[in-house]
This record gives C-alpha cells, structure tokens and sequence, in this order.
C-alpha cells in the first residue's frame, strides 16, 4: 500500500514538473522536507522503541564531533584582503578551513576502513 502511494506521490509530481518548473521546484521541497522529517523522526521512534540500540548512533555522533572539534582547532582564520573585500570574516574563514580539514579526515579515514576491510577479506 505504502509502495503504490509512494508511486502514486511520485507520478504527480513528475507531471506536475513537466507543465511547470516550480510545481516541481515545490515537488522538491515538499519531498526534501518528508526526507528529512523522515531522518529526524523514525530514529527517534525507533530510539524509543529499544533504547539499548541508541548506543551506536550516539557514539558515531560523538566521534564526528570531536573530528570537528580537531578540525576547527587545527585550522586557520587568516583572511587576505581580496576575501575581506567580498565579505569573509575570520570566523566565516575558520568554519570553512574546519570543514575542509574534517572532510579531509574524514575521507582518509574512509580510505583506511576499505584498505583495512579489503586486508581483513583476503586473509581469511
């Protein structure tokens, strides 16, 4: 049932999108906002249902706010004067070096899990 309305949602909006661009722009939106209710409700459903299997999320959450703790600290706030002229501040300049720098950390650290992943396979 929940798969024919899924489909029927779906075949609207692509009609809809192809007699307007903002019918499907509002498309967008409308289902960019049940995806992200979708991430931030049925978690916590399911949070409430067993609270023991809460313990990972949280952790994984944990972990990702000290690599961004480690990230904004490691990175700098220089600003030159062709920045400072289209309007980036020191602070603007220190969030943007921390993304980069998690990014970074983030994507080596994903490199190293598929390297130690694929290891782990072939000696087995």
């Amino acid at each position: 049932m929940r798969g024919l309305l899924i489909i029927g949602v779906s075949v609207v909006l692509v009609v809809a999108a192809l007699f307007s661009v903002d019918a499907g722009l509002y498309g967008t939106y409308v289902l960019f906002g049940i995806a992200i209710a979708s991430v931030v409700i049925l978690p916590l459903v399911n949070a409430l249902k067993s609270p023991g299997e809460l313990k990972k999320p949280l952790m994984a959450l944990a972990a990702m706010v000290v690599l961004f703790v480690i990230s904004y600290a490691l990175s700098g706030s220089e600003v030159s004067t062709v920045q400072a002229a289209k309007g980036v501040t020191e602070s603007t300049s220190k969030l943007v070096g921390a993304g980069l720098t998690m990014f970074y950390l983030v994507s080596g650290i994903a490199v190293l899990g598929l390297i130690y992943s694929e290891i782990n396979k072939a000696l087995k």
